[in-house]
């Protein structure tokens, strides 16, 4: 519980020390050290809680408190780099509630896994992680442009790198978090069985629309430049998708049915 404590209180502690440096139009590196040790802090609780029970687990809450590291973990690298920073007031309190969430619910003991279903989960999770990043740099890109067309020169628009700048890192986040989807759904081909079970053809027919809409995003950028409203739409889209693909499902098998997800 120790643990768990300090990671919330120090995910709270940057995410505060960003909107005060938002506030006064000077974001510094203050909130990095709070950050990085929550983000270890975090890692190390669902390290303890695995060699307790003798292994991983990827049940609602765990998966849930594992995108949410991995949200921590990137935002605080690219953030480190000056770049981005401002996402840590959305993703560090979000991380921190879904720790509370995984600890509050607790280690659910399943079946373990051989290296390859491992392989399969930890490249969902990596890529669930990534492309939640590039959905909120979409919604701040939308809200860059919307404030800039109506002439808002708000404090927070200053803790955004130029629109250039953000739509270049939004692509880019969209080119990573695809190419791990991409490996995502090769992995489940090849290594789980029966993949078009009761229980996962729904995930797996989701997960393929959301993998259809990110790279045709990517496939009208190039050929066609797309940008803009355009390119928020197709993130969003995408995005929820994708999660209803992973949590939809696993929301509805393990919490509403009762079921293995």
């Amino acid at each position: 519980m120790t643990i768990v404590l300090i990671a919330i209180v120090l995910y709270l502690v940057a995410a505060a020390l960003l909107i005060t440096g938002v506030q006064r139009d000077h974001v510094s590196r203050s909130w990095l050290p709070a950050a990085a040790v929550a983000v270890v802090l975090h890692g190390v609780v669902h390290l303890l809680a695995w060699r307790q029970a003798g292994g991983a687990d990827m049940h609602f809450y765990a998966a849930m408190s594992l995108v949410g590291l991995g949200m921590a973990a990137l935002t605080t690298l690219v953030g480190a780099g000056g770049r981005m920073a401002a996402l840590g007031v959305v993703v560090f309190p979000l991380a921190a509630l879904t720790l509370s969430g995984y600890h509050r619910h607790g280690h659910v003991i399943t079946e373990t896994l051989d290296w390859r279903l491992q392989l399969h989960a930890w490249m969902a999770l990596l890529a669930y992680a990534t492309l939640a990043i590039a959905a909120l740099l979409a919604v701040m890109l939308w809200l860059q442009e919307r404030a800039l067309r109506r002439r808002e020169f708000r404090t927070w628009l200053r803790a955004l790198p130029p629109l250039v700048e953000l739509e270049t890192l939004l692509f880019r986040t969209i080119a990573v978090g695809f190419a791990l989807l991409t490996a995502t759904l090769l992995t489940g081909l090849l290594f789980v069985e029966n993949l078009f079970a009761q229980h996962l053809v729904h995930k797996t027919v989701l997960s393929v629309l959301s993998w259809l809409a990110f790279g045709g995003l990517l496939l009208g950028r190039w050929r066609y430049g797309w940008r803009g409203a355009t390119a928020v739409r197709w993130t969003l889209a995408a995005m929820a998708l994708l999660i209803l693909a992973f949590f939809g499902s696993k929301f509805v098998l393990e919490l509403v049915l009762r079921r293995p997800g």
